[in-house]
């Protein structure tokens, strides 16, 4: 099986900067997709960044120009940079990694989720 794990969050001012990191470990052999998502309380989650396989990338309106999705493919690592952070981005940011495993069986995983607050 394959677990993932997000680091990296915290509290940081308006127009800061975090970069969040979602460690893949386990059986994983590759990565095909990646997945950022946050939400709120009371609110619906939200799809925040997307890498696909050939490493194109999509972002929410939202934060557009602002965060960018990236991954180590050797240390099994996906990241989301975010910069000039707003009020607005408070959130639980989540990652999903889909691949598949030294077994050539597909996985998709969800991390547990790491606590962003952007706050003066």
């Amino acid at each position: 099986q394959v677990q993932l794990v997000e680091s990296g969050g915290g509290l940081v001012q308006p127009g800061g900067s975090l970069r969040l990191s979602c460690a893949a470990s386990g059986m994983v052999f590759t990565i095909y997709t990646a997945r950022w998502y946050r939400q709120s309380p009371g609110k619906q989650r939200e799809l925040v960044a997307a890498m696909a396989r050939s490493g194109s990338t999509n972002y929410a309106d939202s934060v557009k120009a602002r965060f960018t999705i990236s991954r180590d493919m050797g240390k099994k690592v996906v990241y989301l940079q975010m910069d000039n952070l707003k009020p607005e981005d408070t959130a639980v940011y989540s990652c999903n990694v889909a691949g598949a495993d030294y077994n050539g069986a597909a996985y998709d995983s969800w991390g547990q989720g790491t606590q962003v607050t952007v706050s003066s």
